[in-house]
């Protein structure tokens, strides 16, 4: 009789070992299955909100075909120019070496795409980055992207500051000869706050991890001196 008590206590703990191990795969394949579907999910609601984002930005007038840059001139020679409008040496480069490339443009030795990226938003309490590029959008709506970006240099606030309000920014496209309604308007409703999204993220797509980064036909130059600029052109444009 023991014997037999003894072999049933025996099937039975093997029975419950068998019953938890079922409990434990079943745990097992269900919080895998969960993983799964929440990977999925996030998956294709990436791929949605990519491809939403990718077509929601809106680009100004006498942008490139990508939509990343502002081009000025024709010539043969494309000079690709990323700046951030908080960027101190990138205003140091539009002092030194902006009306060098003005010239190039007016001799027909170069094209230039002037990329006003948003790199700088953390140094300042406004996305200042943010705004002014937005901003040099409504100018290049306006036909004074050029005239527009100098002044903004020539105004530049301190990183880490508040920056230009937009009241200040719509005065300095006043400033430059812009509408004060239309433009101001542009500025106020941010309209092309998406663009300056798309340079930015499309920038940083392209490896620019920087500002000023200059690019002679793709390659970057070194030398952004007048001297280092103009012989770059030329050497490119043999």
């Amino acid at each position: 009789m023991s014997s037999r008590k003894g072999q049933r206590d025996a099937a039975r703990v093997v029975r419950e070992q068998l019953a938890r191990e079922r409990r434990r795969r079943r745990t097992v394949w269900v919080s895998a299955a969960a993983v799964a579907v929440l990977v999925i999910a996030g998956l294709i609601g990436w791929s949605v909100w990519s491809s939403q984002r990718s077509d929601s930005f809106t680009t100004p007038p006498g942008a490139n075909g990508p939509g990343t840059g502002i081009v000025t001139g024709g010539g043969p020679v494309t000079v690709d120019v990323y700046e951030d409008f908080l960027c101190p040496v990138c205003n140091q480069f539009e002092q030194s070496s902006g009306a060098t490339l003005e010239q190039l443009v007016s001799e027909n030795k170069a094209k230039v795409v002037y990329h006003p990226v948003a790199f700088l938003n953390r140094f300042s309490t406004t996305e200042y980055s943010t705004r002014s590029s937005a901003a040099s959008g409504c100018a290049a709506a306006g036909g004074k992207f050029r005239e527009y970006a100098k002044a903004l240099f020539a105004k530049q606030p301190p990183e880490g500051s508040a920056g230009l309000g937009d009241d200040e920014l719509i005065d300095i496209g006043v400033g430059v000869g812009l509408d004060r309604d239309s433009f101001g308007s542009c500025v106020s409703k941010g309209t092309y706050k998406t663009w300056t999204e798309h340079v930015t993220e499309e920038a940083s797509r392209s490896d620019v991890t920087g500002t000023p980064t200059v690019l002679i036909n793709g390659q970057p130059l070194a030398d952004r001196s007048p001297q280092g600029l103009t012989a770059a052109v030329a050497a490119a444009g043999r």
